[in-house]
């Protein structure tokens, strides 16, 4: 059996440091030769965490949130290991996690990027890779009907359910158009060869837009069960409230921007600006019929950032921190 190439383990972290702490023991449990952890500007003391409990990790400490995608060349550019496993720093890995990933990366040489399992806390699936957005289901996984709807017929019509990627059993390899970057191992080779993450990307898409890319010049997408990881989902990105769903929004058009027809991009815009006004409406008979002072407060948020969109201003917030 020949020997296992060598995978470093590169976290991106932003304000989850019990989290990435605990991140970090499951990763030590599995030596890798190296660690990286970039820390995005975090207030709540994370840098000094790892500095304190694992000194042993190369820590990059970075005075401003530059994003997901900076971050993440970063910490590219930190190790040298021809495979590297790209972690959220809410993430918990399972023994034999990076020889399984780098094991499937030696077999499948036209693999750019296996993404693994993930699971929440409790065990549930959650859905991991994607068709590459078009304005139907741009439209399908952001209005709160369809969503429901979703879910009716995932229960009650399973193989309606199995046949679209998001909502699949994830029980078996195949090659997969994108993968969510929560986890991700990636080739060195295929990542430099089409630069990297999109550094214009501020937060969300810049995943799909690395795979589109990927694709684009003949390399492989896979998702791959060889493993299971915990993903808290959300344990930064929380933090930010309404402004973060205006973030993915901006960030879908952004994506429609740079690989779609002017006719994609039209259809997009309408959709994502008929979306939020619709939010916006909502909200406000919402906050007409609430009293209570901290959920008006959030209501107000929400529609604010709705307001942004509808008005077109979503660049702002797609590159701002």
């Amino acid at each position: 059996m020949s020997p296992m190439t060598p995978i470093a383990v590169a976290i991106v972290n932003h304000n989850t440091r019990d989290h990435l702490r605990e991140c970090l023991a499951t990763v030590q449990l599995e030596a890798p030769p190296e660690v990286v952890v970039v820390d995005n500007a975090s207030w709540d003391g994370s840098a000094e965490m790892v500095r304190a409990q694992y000194p042993s990790v190369t820590l990059r400490a970075n005075k401003k949130n530059l994003g997901y995608g900076a971050a993440a060349n970063q910490a590219f550019v930190s190790c040298t290991a021809q495979h590297v496993l790209l972690l959220n720093g809410d993430t918990l890995l399972q023994p034999g996690a990076l020889a399984a990933l780098s094991g499937y990366l030696a077999r499948h040489r036209r693999a750019a990027i296996v993404g693994p399992r993930l699971v929440d806390p409790d065990g549930t699936l959650q859905a991991s890779c994607y068709p590459f957005p078009t304005p139907l289901n741009t439209l399908l996984e952001n209005s709160t009907t369809a969503v429901v709807l979703g879910r009716l017929i995932r229960r009650y019509i399973p193989i309606v359910g199995n046949s679209y990627l998001r909502t699949w059993p994830h029980r078996s390899a195949r090659v997969v158009p994108w993968v969510k970057g929560a986890a991700m191992a990636v080739r060195r080779e295929a990542f430099d060869a089409v630069g990297g993450f999109d550094e214009s990307y501020f937060m969300y898409f810049e995943d799909a837009d690395l795979c589109y890319r990927l694709n684009a010049a003949d390399w492989q997408v896979h998702f791959a069960p060889v493993t299971t990881v915990v993903h808290i989902g959300g344990a930064s990105t929380r933090q930010w409230g309404p402004e973060m769903g205006v973030r993915l929004l901006a960030s879908t058009i952004q994506f429609y921007r740079q690989h779609a027809s002017g006719l994609r991009i039209a259809e997009v815009v309408l959709i994502v600006k008929s979306l939020m006004l619709a939010r916006w409406i909502s909200g406000g008979i919402r906050l007409c019929l609430t009293r209570n002072a901290c959920k008006r407060a959030e209501i107000a948020a929400e529609m604010g950032a709705c307001r942004v969109v509808v008005l077109g201003n979503w660049r702002n917030l797609a590159t701002c921190s």
